[in-house]
């Protein structure tokens, strides 16, 4: 076997870390994606859990619930007056890591507590 000069591999490392940055790059954002989504079912539930607690004081529970959370999400809360307990449901839009990409839906998280006589 004739001796090879390795001044010929020059160069091929970095095609092959080219060739597998496109993979690294999806690994990445599917990582962001998954944050995303855990982070906006844990916003989800601190709404929920205000706007509980708001209605159980006799305050606006929808204020409460939207207040808890960062005017970056869009939240929607709902409430149901089960006689001695108030149960608040909250809606979550999970974003996209890249905009207009992919639709994630909704987090949905319900929080209940008793009401204060």
């Amino acid at each position: 076997m004739p001796y090879r000069d390795r001044r010929d591999d020059r160069g091929q490392v970095a095609l092959e870390y080219l060739g597998f940055l496109p993979i690294l790059l999806l690994v990445a954002l599917a990582a962001v994606q998954l944050g995303l989504i855990a982070y906006a079912a844990q916003q989800a539930g601190t709404a929920a859990r205000a706007g509980a607690r708001g209605a159980a004081l006799d305050r606006d529970a929808g204020a409460a619930c939207r207040g808890a959370v960062s005017s970056r999400w869009t939240v929607g809360c709902s409430t149901a007056d089960l006689g001695d307990e108030v149960r608040v449901t909250s809606s979550v839009t999970i974003p996209s890591v890249i905009p207009g990409i992919g639709d994630f839906g909704q987090a949905h998280k319900t929080a209940t507590m008793p009401v204060d006589h």
